[in-house]
Protein backbone atom coordinates (compact mmCIF):
# COMPACT_ATOMS: atom_id res chain seq x y z
CA UNK A 1 0.00 0.00 0.00
CA UNK A 2 2.87 2.39 0.70
CA UNK A 3 4.06 1.81 -2.87
CA UNK A 4 0.86 3.29 -4.30
CA UNK A 5 1.05 6.21 -1.85
CA UNK A 6 4.58 6.92 -3.02
CA UNK A 7 3.43 6.78 -6.65
CA UNK A 8 0.59 9.22 -5.83
CA UNK A 9 3.10 11.65 -4.29
CA UNK A 10 5.32 11.41 -7.38
CA UNK A 11 2.37 12.01 -9.71
CA UNK A 12 1.24 14.98 -7.59
CA UNK A 13 4.65 16.59 -7.91
CA UNK A 14 4.70 15.92 -11.64
CA UNK A 15 1.19 17.32 -12.11
CA UNK A 16 2.11 20.51 -10.27
CA UNK A 17 5.26 20.90 -12.35
CA UNK A 18 3.43 20.31 -15.64
CA UNK A 19 0.70 22.79 -14.72
CA UNK A 20 3.27 25.41 -13.70
CA UNK A 21 5.07 25.07 -17.05
CA UNK A 22 2.14 24.47 -19.43
CA UNK A 23 -0.57 26.40 -17.60
CA UNK A 24 -3.58 25.32 -15.60
CA UNK A 25 -5.89 25.07 -18.59
CA UNK A 26 -3.60 23.01 -20.81
CA UNK A 27 -4.45 19.47 -21.92
CA UNK A 28 -1.15 18.28 -20.43
CA UNK A 29 -2.14 19.66 -17.04
CA UNK A 30 -5.55 17.98 -17.22
CA UNK A 31 -3.95 14.66 -18.19
CA UNK A 32 -1.49 14.88 -15.31
CA UNK A 33 -4.29 15.44 -12.79
CA UNK A 34 -6.28 12.60 -14.35
CA UNK A 35 -3.34 10.30 -13.62
CA UNK A 36 -3.34 11.45 -9.99
CA UNK A 37 -7.09 10.84 -9.68
CA UNK A 38 -6.79 7.35 -11.15
CA UNK A 39 -4.10 6.41 -8.65
CA UNK A 40 -6.15 7.81 -5.78
CA UNK A 41 -9.17 5.79 -6.93
CA UNK A 42 -7.07 2.64 -7.05
CA UNK A 43 -5.74 3.30 -3.54
CA UNK A 44 -9.30 3.76 -2.30
CA UNK A 45 -10.37 0.54 -3.99
CA UNK A 46 -7.51 -1.37 -2.36
CA UNK A 47 -8.45 -0.03 1.08
CA UNK A 48 -12.06 -1.19 0.65
CA UNK A 49 -11.06 -4.76 -0.16
CA UNK A 50 -10.44 -6.48 3.15
CA UNK A 51 -9.15 -10.05 3.30
CA UNK A 52 -11.48 -12.73 4.60
CA UNK A 53 -10.93 -14.00 8.10
CA UNK A 54 -10.48 -17.71 8.86
CA UNK A 55 -14.20 -18.29 9.59
CA UNK A 56 -15.23 -16.68 6.30
CA UNK A 57 -12.72 -18.83 4.44
CA UNK A 58 -13.98 -21.95 6.24
CA UNK A 59 -17.61 -21.12 5.43
CA UNK A 60 -16.75 -20.56 1.77
CA UNK A 61 -15.29 -24.06 1.68
CA UNK A 62 -18.00 -25.62 3.91
CA UNK A 63 -21.27 -23.72 3.45
CA UNK A 64 -23.34 -26.45 5.15
CA UNK A 65 -21.33 -26.47 8.38
CA UNK A 66 -23.21 -25.61 11.57
CA UNK A 67 -20.89 -22.67 12.22
CA UNK A 68 -21.86 -21.14 8.88
CA UNK A 69 -25.61 -21.24 9.16
CA UNK A 70 -27.50 -17.97 9.06
CA UNK A 71 -30.84 -17.77 10.84
CA UNK A 72 -33.49 -15.20 9.97
CA UNK A 73 -35.62 -14.26 12.95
Amino acid sequence: MSDIQQKIEEELEQARAVCDVKGGGSPECAAAWDAVEELQAEASHQRQHKPKNSLEQYCDANPDALECRVYDN
